[in-house]
């Protein structure tokens, strides 16, 4: 049932907030699917979650009972379920935007448009204390000056967040040797991100950056992280074919490297484009499941990051 119910409501990606105040459920992202927008809120069935950003309209309704109790309606579905508090962006994780700005302009990525500051690792260490009851910590980043600029900040916060005591993962844009000095700074877990399922259609959304050296650098983190601790974004919906998606999917599996597969978010150069449908969804992810499962990968071992929340996209063996 949780399979095919959240492939629907991720067909429709929003949510319209009834009932009673929900504010302290809610979160807003200045990176991913919901950068810049109004806000998000996580639904949980059963010990599965998905996320859903909040709308003035939607033909998704929660009804707030109290206390994170929830009624989820949509069509002639009701399901009774919870709204989870986030720890820092999401529930269980501090997870944190380092830079909130980009120097790189991806066609379907809404960052450039919204840059928020850049964090200082004071201010970070600040929000990892303060993120209640977690149990991971996730990095993401923009790229606000360089990438070697970037990098260099980022392995500044992993070293001061080692005091947690906590796996750190990581999701930058890599420069040659990133993986091994994330690795030596004591990164548990790395996502770099090839977002489309074909090198075609990568130098046409992501102009500018060098899907090579993210494949080179992916490879070098199986080899330092191991596998099951290695990931990267394919965004679906962006043009791409099934027969192309499934291609991607085989051969990072085959390379020890688990893809999130995300669903597109109408954003940045691109809101007009629609989300994929809903058959599209089980479709890649029937295939991603036996894919990962012939490949000996297993999503359940990863710590941190969007593989360990799975709110945002359906994942294989937690799904």
């Amino acid at each position: 049932m949780w399979e095919s119910l959240k492939a629907q409501l991720l067909e429709i990606g929003t949510v319209q907030l009834t009932g009673a105040d929900a504010a302290e459920y809610e979160s807003t992202s200045t990176a991913g699917p919901g950068a810049g927008g109004r806000g998000s809120v996580f639904f949980s069935y059963e010990g599965h979650r998905v996320r859903l950003a909040v709308a003035d309209e939607s033909p998704i309704t929660i009804r707030h009972i109290g206390g994170g109790t929830v009624m989820l309606t949509y069509g002639c579905i009701e399901v009774l379920g919870k709204l989870e508090k986030p720890g820092s962006h999401c529930p269980g994780q501090a997870y944190i935007t380092i830079s909130g700005s980009c120097i790189f302009h991806c066609k379907y990525c809404p960052v450039p448009a919204n840059a928020a500051p850049t964090k200082s690792v004071e201010e970070i260490v600040s929000l990892v204390r303060d993120a209640g009851d977690i149990e991971a910590i996730s990095l993401t980043s923009g790229v606000a000056g360089s990438p070697e600029e970037e990098e260099a900040r980022t392995l500044a916060v992993v070293k001061a967040l080692r005091v947690f005591d906590l796996p750190i993962g990581v999701s930058i844009y890599p420069v040659a040797g990133t993986a091994r000095r994330l690795h030596e700074a004591g990164a548990a877990e790395v996502k770099f991100n090839l977002e489309t399922a074909t090198p075609e259609l990568f130098a046409k959304m992501c102009p500018g950056m060098d899907r090579d050296r993210i494949n080179a650098e992916l490879d070098e983190a199986v080899r330092l992280f191991g596998r099951n601790h290695v990931f990267t974004n394919l965004i679906f919906g962006l043009g791409e074919t099934d027969e192309e998606m499934k291609a991607a999917v085989g051969d990072l599996c085959a390379r020890g490297i688990i893809p999130t597969l995300r669903p597109f978010s109408p954003g940045g150069e691109l809101k007009d484009l629609a989300r994929p449908g809903f058959k599209r969804f089980m479709s890649l992810y029937k295939h991603h499941r036996s894919v990962l499962a012939a490949n000996g990968l297993d999503t359940r071992e990863a710590e941190t990051m969007c593989i360990a929340c799975t709110g945002c996209d359906m994942v294989p063996g937690r799904d």
